[in-house]
């Protein structure tokens, strides 16, 4: 299948979606402290998307080619878990770090966003890790537009990590999203500027670099889902979903508890 353009009444199904997304992160955002399983942040994100706003967790069930169904409604990836970590019963502890990824489904229209969360007082490096993730973030954001390439995205996003001493994982990126979960395009968060298709208004699609504090190599455990740095070194991710505009790009999945964009010099 194609990149799927837009219509404007489908853009509309979109900001909807994703402004759920962005609503449930901000819910979750006073529960996130040591002491919490991932499992009880499972319980409570799963409840409101159902009780609360009325629409779908995405994650719960699904199960793309090769997989075996995700059991959870959210995915919850602490440390050097770098993305897909399946909540459990295990505490969360002063001075871990979290990313909650969250998608919903309301109507049959996907949206999609995740964020960091410090838990308690974290040690000077994590917060690093975690502020230039988000930078790398924005700087990929800054780059979307009509006549833009899918690679200037990548290219500024690993060029800043690069910079700070960091890694980028190569192995998962965004996509494309609307009716189904993953679309195309592929959206890397490393390549270069110039390079790939061409951005046109009517796209929708998921930023979401996942740097490493070590380096890039990535193993998956047994549980089939859960993607781990193999030097055990932290990782860090932020998501947003974004929309290509006539000139220029809609940040579909801000909310008012995100944290602000970041002052950006790169």
């Amino acid at each position: 299948m194609g990149i799927i353009i837009k219509t404007p009444e489908e853009i509309e199904k979109m900001r909807i979606a994703c402004r759920l997304a962005g609503d449930v992160l901000d819910y979750i955002a006073p529960f996130v402290k040591p002491g919490v399983t991932t499992e009880e942040l499972d319980r409570l994100c799963h409840d409101y998307m159902v009780n609360v706003q009325g629409c779908v967790p995405a994650p719960l069930n699904y199960a793309p080619p090769g997989y075996t169904p995700y059991p959870k409604s959210i995915c919850a990836s602490v440390n050097h878990q770098v993305c897909h970590g399946i909540p459990n019963d295990r505490p969360l502890k002063k001075g871990d770090i979290v990313n909650l990824d969250i998608t919903t489904i309301k109507d049959g229209w996907h949206g999609d966003s995740s964020r960091m969360f410090l838990v308690g007082e974290t040690s000077i490096l994590a917060r690093r890790l975690c502020a230039i993730t988000y930078e790398c973030l924005w700087l990929g954001i800054d780059q979307v537009k009509p006549g833009g390439r899918l690679g200037d995205i990548g290219a500024a996003i690993q060029r800043h990590a690069e910079k700070q001493g960091y890694s980028v994982v190569r192995e998962f990126c965004g996509h494309g999203i609307g009716r189904s979960f993953h679309e195309e395009p592929q959206v890397l968060h490393y390549g270069k500027a110039g390079s790939g298709i061409e951005l046109l208004p009517g796209m929708i699609f998921t930023i979401e670099p996942m740097i490493n504090a070590g380096k890039a190599a990535i193993s998956e455990l047994p549980d089939g889902w859960t993607i781990v740095t193999k030097d055990r070194s932290l990782s860090a991710q932020w998501e947003h979903t974004v929309l290509v505009t006539e000139n220029g790009c809609e940040v579909l999945t801000l909310s008012p508890e995100m944290p602000p964009r970041p002052t950006l010099n790169a």
